[in-house]
């Protein structure tokens, strides 16, 4: 975007009917934003404000999408999801990717060291303002991060190791939040949870995991699909 207007929006709607709004910040510069509605029409609006809450239609482009398959949306990096082959991010998981045999152990390995290495920011949390965009590397170095931190670090680092993760914010009971699914070679797509121990998998939600120490009564409320409402997914 190199307009003169301060605050712009674009807004895809896929095939789906959901309609996904971005602010966008960088200007003069790509950015991408997924579409993760698979194959099919999307309608693509840039919109430009007009004053207070007001936005005009700047530029509207219909696009029909066929995807060369349906992991792609989920592989590579997008705004909400920030990540080059230098960041230190992907550094991290190639490391922690080191002498594994399948795809669930460097899931594993990163959800692991992900609860155990980012601890939850009260603050960050209260005072978070409209628009932030996670940055995988500073949560990284700092160790610290809000539910969307957490969700936007482990899908950088398993999507630089060619595993389809998405990245997904809705609500957990009446909590806006912020969570993972990934896809397994010969299992699928692993929606929301990730731990199996025989009988039942367990939800991936490095968030809650974390912060509280992964309790008994924790991993009950994750592992419960009924607790988690889907918004969107990026």
């Amino acid at each position: 975007y190199s307009g003169s207007c301060e605050k712009v929006k674009l807004q895809i709607t896929g095939p789906d009917q959901n309609c996904y709004t971005y602010l966008i910040t960088d200007r003069a510069s790509y950015v991408a934003f997924p579409l993760t509605a698979g194959n099919g029409s999307y309608s693509v609006q840039v919109l430009e404000n007009v004053g207070g809450d007001s936005y005009v239609i700047s530029l509207e482009q219909a696009i029909d999408v066929s995807l060369e398959n349906e992991f792609l949306p989920f592989l590579y990096p997008n705004q909400y999801v920030s990540f080059t082959a230098d960041s230190k991010a992907v550094a991290k998981g190639s490391k922690l990717a080191e002498d594994t045999w399948t795809d669930l152990e460097v899931v594993q390995n990163i959800y692991d060291y992900v609860i155990k290495n980012i601890s939850y920011d009260t603050d960050k949390a209260s005072n978070v303002s409209y628009g932030y965009l996670p940055n995988v590397d500073e949560t990284l170095e700092s160790g610290t991060g809000i539910c969307f931190d957490y969700a936007s670090l482990m899908t950088a680092m398993l999507r630089s190791q060619d595993i389809p993760t998405k990245l997904e914010i809705g609500y957990s009971g009446k909590v806006y939040h912020a969570w993972i699914s990934v896809y397994i070679k010969d299992v699928g797509w692993i929606d929301n949870i990730i731990e199996f121990d025989g009988k039942s998998w367990k939800r991936m939600d490095p968030t809650f995991a974390s912060s509280n120490k992964n309790s008994k009564k924790i991993l009950k409320y994750i592992g419960d699909g009924n607790n988690y409402t889907v918004r969107y997914t990026r």
